[in-house]
């Protein structure tokens, strides 16, 4: 009897963020399979997770995540604790199937030293480059001052070393993150490949909203993470400058997502006064980011110029545009690179230019609905996820030595026209619909 070789086994280690929650970990994911690798990942657990799951064809091992960290000793103890159940899983893993490929995702960069631990077992390691921990810290903390913030600072800078010494290839988000593994990791180019955050364009599209519009009201949204170095503090400064400087009352804003800074945002909220014009979602998931991004009216990037943020790529400006959805944005290099001519750019820092920009808008629905129709149109023809999927897989294939194989099963959108949860998609291809859902966003 012939025996069929066993797939190839990935294992993908994730801290920042459960899976699938994780955007870009889940569409990584999903490609592999869809090539017939094996998938298997450890992450933390998010409220109301199993701690097992096997979801489309990937095994999810997931840990109780630690308290929230303050201070030195506390990101000490978090990294310790997740590193330690993450080896732990990593074992359980293994006993239900050898792993080839351990691949691991920042922040933080500290799972070198579990590869350099599977490497006598023939794993190989692929570094997935997501944040870039030292320029992290000179945003939220400045040039480091003291014994202290020094130690910190070149520690960071040692375990990005460690990581960049330790991979055997380098998945970087954009080409300012592959310059610094090129200059700063000192790699040859052959083993840094660049794969984008780019969305599933054929899943990430417009839907026409079941929640009714208030009449004659503008709704503004924000998607992400709400730490420290993501200026959603600035987008609260913005709404009291529209809704109380201005009086624009009839103005909304949902802002979508969990962070370190979220109940310091809910209570600066409460002391602008804005809690009649301000919502607070918690974390969301792929359905409800569906319904508010096809709901909204105007896009906000609040992220300030920092070291990090001005090289770092925003997934949410590339979730808006595939939406139709305009946005505004504080100018970033990586921010330019994504959104192209289809948002308005303000200088950093500039709340009341940042305002005239939304108010702009406000006014003129025509501009948001040609803002919209380009950006879809860019996000679907330049920055999609496919292109970026075949990137990313063609990594692990030259890795392995394997011959690329069709694809299982692509992405479609359903044959009748609606979502898994029956939600009619805007049809795209009939212009004259896409017009009217832009400049109104509601259902005819």
């Amino acid at each position: 009897m012939k025996h069929r070789t066993p797939p190839t086994h990935v294992l993908i280690i994730v801290q920042n963020l459960p899976v699938p929650l994780d955007r870009r970990v889940w569409l990584e994911c999903q490609a592999l399979v869809d090539e017939g690798y094996r998938v298997s990942v450890i992450c933390p657990r998010g409220p109301g997770d199993p701690a097992r799951q096997h979801l489309d064809g990937v095994d999810i091992y997931k840990y109780a995540p630690p308290p929230e960290a303050k201070g030195l000793i506390g990101f000490a103890w978090e990294f310790a604790y997740c590193w330690l159940r993450t080896a732990a899983l990593s074992l359980k893993v293994r006993r239900r199937g050898r792993f080839h490929i351990m691949q691991a995702c920042n922040p933080p960069d500290t799972y070198w030293l579990l590869a350099l631990l599977w490497r006598p077992f023939g794993v190989r390691f692929v570094f997935d480059h997501h944040d870039l921990n030292p320029e992290l810290f000179l945003s939220r903390f400045g040039e480091p001052r003291g014994v202290v913030g020094r130690l910190e600072y070149s520690m960071l800078r040692w375990l990005e070393r460690r990581t960049f010494r330790t991979a055997e290839r380098v998945i970087s988000v954009n080409e300012s993150y592959r310059r610094v593994a090129l200059e700063r990791g000192g790699l040859p180019a052959e083993h840094v490949t660049v794969v984008r955050s780019g969305p599933d364009t054929t899943q990430m599209r417009p839907i026409y909203p079941s929640a009714p519009r208030p009449a004659g009201g503008i709704e503004l949204v924000y998607l992400g993470i709400m730490g420290p170095q993501d200026g959603v503090d600035q987008a609260l400064l913005v709404m009291d400058e529209l809704v109380h400087a201005r009086g624009r009352l009839e103005l909304t804003a949902t802002l979508l997502g969990f962070g370190d800074c979220l109940d310091d945002l809910r209570a600066q909220c409460t002391a602008l006064g804005l809690d009649e014009h301000v919502t607070f979602t918690g974390r969301v998931d792929r359905v409800q980011i569906a319904e508010y991004l096809s709901r909204a009216d105007i896009g906000l990037c609040p992220d300030l110029k920092t070291p990090l943020n001005d090289v770092s790529t925003m997934n949410k400006t590339m979730e808006y545009m595939a939406y139709g959805l305009p946005s505004v944005a504080f100018d970033l290099a990586e921010t330019r690179i994504s959104g192209g001519d289809t948002v308005l750019y303000v200088p950093s820092g500039d709340l009341a230019g940042f305002a005239d920009a939304v108010e702009r808008l406000m006014d003129d629905p025509a501009l948001r609905a040609d803002l919209g129709r380009r950006a879809r149109a860019r996000v679907a023809s330049e920055l999609d996820w496919k292109p970026q999927s075949e990137a990313y897989v063609g990594v692990f294939d030259e890795l392995t030595g394997r011959g690329r194989s069709v694809g299982r099963h692509q992405a479609e959108v359903s044959r009748n026209g609606t979502d898994p949860q029956g939600r009619r998609y805007v049809d795209l291809g009939d212009a004259i619909a896409f017009d009217r859902y832009l400049r109104e966003r509601r259902a005819p």
